[in-house]
């Protein structure tokens, strides 16, 4: 799944290549995939994109007041091209959920492997029409998110670290890739409850979370769109790492799996060095 730095990446590709065009086309491979019905997507043709932006984990497409928003998912991607294929598309008939033409000729598509189809595009005159936009909480990279709201926000929480990083209406953007990356550096067992944080503890995660981040911004800038998956993947310390050696200590990344996920750590850097039970309401073994 494309986190805040994938998906800022994304942004600032799009507002690079849209500057100074117009959509000329929306086309849906799934009707799905649209969870709105008015404006219809024939309301973006002709009007100019003004400005791409990022809410969380949603990329908005401004064009003159109607926004095109759409969310990767899981196993959802853009896939842009310089000069889109002139075949419209069909509904049912292509893996591609939608795509967008622009006056130049180029243009990109939506797609999203596997059976669970979870991309999803609205087509709004307000972002904050979108429910998943409206229910966001802060920006973890925004200058406003001090410490002190952080800390707020972990000591009003009585849930573990893990999910509450991941939690979109609580911090906007971190998922199960990130919130693994943050602990590592943070060196605290993912289910640690946020409300029992020390200080210390705080100060620690919070570092974390913004140097992880702003590092992973950095690193996924100016890459074109094809090459940001990987890039994640080869940039990742424990995550998707199980087996392979902790680039900190040299003991071993461990996972714990769940029904439909996974997440990694590192037991000498995270937990004292004692493993964790591998189910979902797992605690420290004793």
């Amino acid at each position: 799944m494309p986190e805040l730095p994938e998906v800022q990446a994304l942004v600032d590709f799009l507002s690079a290549r849209t500057d100074g065009l117009a959509v000329t086309g929306v086309e849906l491979g799934s009707i799905s995939v649209l969870k709105t019905f008015n404006p219809p997507p024939d309301a973006l043709v002709g009007l100019p994109v003004d400005a791409v932006s990022r809410h969380g984990k949603f990329i908005d497409l401004d064009c003159s007041g109607t926004h095109l928003v759409f969310h990767l998912a899981r196993a959802g991607w853009l896939r842009w091209s310089d000069a889109i294929s002139p075949t419209r598309l069909r509904p049912g008939k292509s893996p591609i959920a939608l795509r967008v033409r622009f006056s130049d000729g180029s243009g990109f598509d939506l797609t999203e492997a596997g059976t669970k189809k979870r991309l999803a595009a609205y087509i709004v005159s307000d972002p904050a029409q979108v429910p998943g936009i409206a229910s966001l909480g802060p920006d973890p990279l925004a200058p406003e998110f001090t410490r002190e709201v952080f800390g707020e926000l972990l000591h009003s929480r009585r849930a573990q670290v893990k999910g509450v990083l991941r939690d979109q209406s609580v911090i906007a953007g971190v998922g199960n890739a990130y919130s693994d990356e943050v602990l590592h550096v943070a060196k605290m067992s993912p289910f640690a409850l946020a409300a029992t944080l020390d200080d210390a503890a705080v100060d620690r995660l919070y570092a974390a979370l913004r140097e992880t981040l702003s590092a992973a911004v950095v690193a996924a800038s100016g890459k074109p769109a094809a090459e940001l998956k990987d890039a994640k993947r080869a940039g990742m310390r424990v995550h998707g790492r199980t087996g392979e050696t902790c680039p900190e200590c040299g003991d071993t990344v461990r996972e714990v799996s769940f029904a439909d996920s996974s997440l990694q750590y590192c037991a000498t850097c995270q937990t004292g060095g004692k493993p964790l039970a591998d189910r979902r309401m797992s605690r420290l073994l004793k």
